[in-house]
């Protein structure tokens, strides 16, 4: 596995990013360690979102210390190549650190600037990321995710039919709703929808309730 750890850019300093590459998100990894009573649930998720698709290879955007990326390799036995971008520098340590998978590549980096080529990962995902993207940075993190998705883009996220704030932790600022596959395909015509659905929390508490939208290019 290759670790890069080049600035490609300077990230664009958004009040969301200060609080995710600091303290709060450095508690967040705290809050957050692999167990393994969760790998059947998240591999069951994983096996129900991407079921029937054929693909080679995955990049997840804001994947913080790999959890789907562990619960997606046990699935496939290992079979995808996997790639991985993430801000916080303690969470992207210890990614560094997995032993549950073999990473391609990864990034200390964030989603408005994914070092890969146009159209060179087969599936491109983020889950519980893009809700705590500004809404006035939001383009800018879905023209990078759309860019290098070669198949599919994969977003799991909470579900708000008007876009709302609503409070995270007691923080104002930090966590954001709408209905995210609409806002894709309006702003991406050329995409279509594969599949949707809901993740129950009753059925897999390691998740929050969330809605997941499958999109082709």
């Amino acid at each position: 596995m290759r670790a890069d750890l080049t600035n490609h850019e300077e990230p664009p300093a958004t009040p969301q990013l200060a609080a995710w590459t600091g303290e709060f998100g450095n508690d967040y990894v705290d809050r957050n360690d692999f167990a393994e009573w969760k790998l059947e649930q998240g591999m069951e998720v994983f096996r129900r979102v991407l079921a029937g698709l054929e693909f080679d290879s995955v990049l997840e955007v804001g994947c913080n210390i790999g959890l789907n990326l562990i619960f997606i390799n046990a699935l496939f036995a290992g079979a995808k190549k996997l790639y991985a971008v993430e801000p916080n520098q303690k969470a992207y340590q210890k990614l560094l650190t997995q032993s549950r998978f073999k990473l391609e590549q990864a990034w200390n980096t964030t989603a408005f600037n994914l070092p890969l080529p146009p159209d060179s990962v087969d599936l491109v995902f983020t889950a519980g990321v893009l809700i705590h993207i500004g809404p006035a940075d939001l383009d800018r993190a879905l023209n990078e995710i759309v860019r290098v998705a070669r198949k599919y883009v994969l977003c799991i996220e909470y579900f708000s039919h008007a876009p709302v704030e609503v409070p995270y932790r007691g923080q104002e600022g930090l966590l954001y709703k709408r209905d995210f596959g609409a806002y894709y395909l309006d702003r991406f015509p050329r995409l279509r929808v594969v599949n949707y659905g809901f993740l129950w929390q009753r059925e897999f508490p390691i998740f929050d309730n969330l809605n997941w939208w499958l999109l082709a290019k």
